[in-house]
């Protein structure tokens, strides 16, 4: 099974919300951080991946239809690459909403908190994001509002600029079924559009652990 779908958005872009939508338009098992989280034994490739060593992405995303949020959108080109059919999905939201949001959930997951998480295993998690996410991307500075919107803004740039416009859908957070659908060729569910992982509810989730 290929990958049908890759999703590009950076994490905190409404992407668990684009995970059971796409789920639910036929497009799943969709891949997200939450896999990683659920299932331990997917944890080594993707340190791996950070380590920068190289990815055997078929067999990183066995039994995925798709793929939103981190790990798998920090390798965007790559994957785009490997899966040439495939139809990417850029996630934004207002870039202030998205540091706000970053800084009220992952951010301290990934900083402050690393390593004092309760369990091993998240522990190990925000090791892996620490170094692909907060380092490479961020170059140490995802705490520096003006820096890290500089890179969300610089990475739609380089996404836009790198995608065919006819593979390539720029989903507004909150945009609901409308784009997504025309966008994948499918009709639009009965039911509303998803609306999950708060930064309340990501607070309320991973408050405990440390």
């Amino acid at each position: 099974m290929a990958l049908e779908v890759i999703g590009a958005g950076f994490g905190r872009t409404g992407t668990n919300s684009l995970r059971l939508a796409l789920e639910r338009l036929g497009f799943g098992p969709c891949h997200h951080m939450f896999e990683v989280r659920d299932n331990p034994e997917q944890l080594p490739a993707w340190e791996a991946a950070a380590r920068g060593e190289k990815v055997d992405w078929d067999e990183a995303f066995k039994g995925y239809r798709a793929q939103v949020d981190w790990p798998g959108a920090a390798y965007w080109r790559q994957l785009a690459e490997h899966y040439p059919d495939a139809r990417v999905i850029l996630s934004v939201r207002a870039p202030d909403d998205w540091f706000d949001s970053v800084q009220a959930t992952i951010g301290p997951f990934m900083t402050t908190m690393r390593g004092k998480h309760a369990h091993p295993h998240m522990n190990a998690i925000a090791e892996m994001c620490g170094r692909f996410i907060v380092q490479d991307i961020f170059d140490g500075r995802i705490d520096d509002r003006e820096h890290a919107i500089a890179v969300f803004k610089a990475h739609t740039k380089e996404v836009r600029d790198t995608i065919s416009p006819e593979r390539l859908l720029v989903y507004e957070t909150g945009s609901g079924w409308g784009p997504l659908c025309a966008f994948l060729g499918v009709p639009e569910p009965d039911n509303p559009y998803p609306m999950t992982n708060s930064s309340k509810e990501f607070q309320a989730r991973h408050g405990g652990e440390g």
